[in-house]
């Protein structure tokens, strides 16, 4: 009887960590496996280009591999940068730069000029100082850079500066309180994942020069968190834990009050249990999860506490079991295309058969005109918030400018989505006086006058 009980235990194990339901609402466009060697793949990132081109960016053993993924008929490898071989390869893009980082002691950050594509990329710079040789994960908001992990003191957070030159970072602040796995900046708010200690941080990032410590609190339970993304509004923090027990499950947070978050949810994926989550992006209502073993999923969370799984596309067939294999990274363009990783096979592109909810804005009244707001305070010292309106999606630049008509600094340099929008500016390296920030959006122009007084 015993022996029975045991057998029907098994298949019941089994039948969780192997069955598959059918892909759902999500169709593969390509998938690439140029670069699989002994070590796995690892990020992916995108990049959209002033003529409105979309390229994939994928982390792989040997170096990165950059794909034109705009004809979705004709997806096409364009170039590949070596780097030292990591199975840990990530990055982010800050106007015409892909800034990538690697576990490989020495391996730095390198920056990549895409001004090119879709012919080739180069590499302008390895980046490297005194007691930094590596990271282990790079965010990026606005001309900064927050590098997580790595080598660099206690392994916390830092951040670079990209305001003056892209291609020179300047060292700025730090924050070395605890092991930062990866973080999520908003709003000049840094959202750490502490994975082994399984705390989220909240830090004040106003001051790029001082980083000051604002809450935390243990994501329990079984908490080992790995990265987060906040909700649009900003008031729901989405958490993927990556270690601790299992179930390993996505969780959510209300934040509205910081120095109180309360959990209103879990999320796993339909009918799996076993499925390790991994990374989230998310964009408006839609948030796009690179889930392990269970592959890709899409989530609905026009309701933050009742997220509501819309599609999901299954990058790793052959099990759901409780490993690090398969699908790791994952990214959404503003076209609705979806490229993702898979630590085996590589790149895939794919497209939801149907947009199940109001990403991109489609769920808001678009503004009517384009429109650079006054900055605000202003005067100001050192900072200021910048608003401006796109009624379309567009590639957009917004620079600082001194009196002399010389640029003096970068704040946005990318395609943005339409809508409402804002930036603050950190103008601690400058001296005080009359400055001009200018917004250019395809034909649009409009410049501003701002006061700096310190």
């Amino acid at each position: 009887m015993k022996k029975l009980y045991y057998l029907l235990l098994f298949i019941s194990f089994a039948g969780t960590l192997y069955s598959q339901l059918p892909n759902s609402n999500m169709q593969l466009l390509a998938n690439r496996n140029d670069h699989f060697t002994s070590t796995m793949y690892s990020a992916v990132w995108g990049y959209t280009s002033p003529e409105g081109r979309e390229y994939a960016i994928l982390g792989c053993p040997n170096g990165t591999a950059f794909y034109d993924v705009t004809d979705s008929a004709n997806i096409v490898e364009v170039d590949f940068l070596p780097g030292l071989t990591s199975s840990w390869r990530e990055m982010k893009t800050f106007g015409k730069f892909a800034y990538i980082v690697s576990e490989a002691p020495g391996s730095g950050l390198q920056i990549v000029n895409l001004k090119y594509l879709p012919d080739s990329v180069s590499l302008i710079n390895t980046f490297l100082f005194t007691g930094y040789s590596r990271t282990h994960t790079i965010s990026q908001s606005g001309p900064y850079l927050y590098m997580n992990g790595g080598d660099y003191a206690n392994q916390g957070v830092f951040i670079l500066d990209l305001t003056l030159d892209p291609t020179m970072p300047v060292k700025r602040g730090e924050w070395e309180t605890e092991y930062i796995h990866d973080c999520r900046v908003v709003n000049d708010t840094i959202w750490g994942a502490g994975i082994f200690d399984g705390n989220i941080y909240v830090i004040d990032a106003v001051n790029k020069d001082t980083l000051i410590s604002i809450n935390n609190w243990l994501n329990v339970p079984q908490p080992g968190p790995h990265n987060t993304a906040l909700s649009s509004d900003g008031n729901f923090l989405f958490v993927t834990d990556e270690i601790g027990g299992n179930p390993r499950v996505l969780k959510v947070w209300n934040v509205e009050d910081v120095m109180n978050p309360i959990q209103v949810a879990t999320w796993q994926p339909t009918s799996i249990t076993t499925s390790i989550v991994h990374n989230i992006e998310i964009y408006d209502k839609t948030a796009v999860i690179a889930h392990y073993t269970s592959g890709v999923r899409v989530l609905d969370i026009t309701d933050p506490e009742v997220p509501a799984e819309i599609a999901w596309y299954d990058t790793y067939p052959a099990d759901n079991g409780f490993t690090y294999d398969g699908c790791w990274g994952v990214y959404m363009f503003p076209s609705g295309k979806i490229i993702a990783s898979d630590r085996e096979t590589g790149l895939y592109v794919l497209k939801m058969d149907s947009v199940l909810v109001g990403n991109h804005n489609n769920n808001h009244i678009l503004p009517a005109d384009f429109r650079l707001s006054q900055n605000f305070p202003n005067p100001f010292n050192p900072s200021t918030k910048i608003e401006y309106a796109l009624p379309k999606n567009v590639y957009l630049t917004i620079k600082i400018y001194n009196v002399q008509g010389k640029e003096v600094g970068t704040l946005v340099d990318k395609f943005e989505t339409a809508g409402e929008h804002y930036v603050n500016y950190d103008a601690s390296n400058l001296p005080s006086g009359v400055y001009f920030y200018s917004m250019k959006a395809g034909d649009y122009s409009e410049s501003k006058r701002m006061v700096l007084v310190k």
